[in-house]
C-alpha cells in the first residue's frame, strides 16, 4: 500500500513537471521572428534608474558562442573593438544600466537576409529615462542573426556610437532626419 501511494505521488509530481513550461519555453515567442528578437533585445537592456534587468532573458537571445563587440576611438585616436560574451557585458555594464537608467530605442532598421543568416543595421538613440525627449547618444548596432529553423539566435552585435567625425549617414536614419 505504501509503495502504491509513493508511486502515485511520484507519477503526479513527474507529470506536473512535464506539463509546466520551462522559462526557455516561455521565452520562445520572443525569438520566433526577427522583429520579436530585436524588439526583445532593446527591451531587455532598457529600464529606469533602479529597475533590474532580465539578464536570463538577455542571455537566452544569444547563441552560446555569441559576442558583443563595442567599438570606438581611443584617446590616442585609434579605432578599436572589444569582444565580450553576454556574461562579460552583464558584468561590465549591467550595474551601470541599473544605477543610471538607460533606454535604447531603435529608430531605423536595414535588413539583409541570405538563407538562414540575417544582417541588421539597427540605428538607435539612447536615453537615461523613457520620459527623456533628447537622446544623450546615438549609434548603429550591426546585428548578425541565425535562424536554425526553430528560432532566431543573435550571433554577434557589433556597434559604434555616432560622433562629430562619424555622423550617422542619412541612409540609416528615418526619412526626414
Amino acid at each position: 500500500m505504501k509503495k502504491s501511494i509513493a508511486k502515485a505521488i511520484m507519477c503526479f509530481v513527474f507529470s506536473m513537471g512535464l506539463s509546466a513550461q520551462s522559462p526557455t519555453e516561455n521565452n520562445l515567442s520572443k525569438v520566433e521572428t526577427l522583429d520579436s528578437t530585436i524588439t526583445t533585445l532593446y527591451s531587455v537592456i532598457s529600464g529606469e534608474k533602479g529597475q533590474e534587468r532580465d539578464w536570463e532573458l538577455m542571455k537566452f537571445l544569444f547563441h552560446p558562442d555569441a559576442k558583443l563587440i563595442p567599438s570606438g576611438k581611443t584617446k590616442e585616436g585609434v579605432y578599436k573593438a572589444r569582444y565580450m560574451t553576454p556574461d562579460d557585458y552583464i558584468q561590465s555594464s549591467g550595474k551601470w544600466l541599473v544605477q543610471n537608467g538607460f533606454f535604447e530605442k531603435e529608430i531605423h532598421r536595414s535588413v539583409n537576409t541570405f538563407g538562414n543568416m540575417t544582417q541588421v543595421f539597427s540605428t538607435y538613440e539612447a536615453f537615461k529615462s523613457e520620459a527623456d525627449e533628447t537622446p544623450f547618444m546615438r549609434g548603429i548596432n550591426s546585428i548578425q542573426l541565425l535562424n536554425d529553423g526553430k528560432r532566431w539566435w543573435i550571433i554577434n552585435i557589433y556597434w559604434t556610437q555616432e560622433s562629430k567625425e562619424n555622423p550617422i549617414p542619412k541612409t540609416y536614419l528615418p526619412k526626414g532626419q
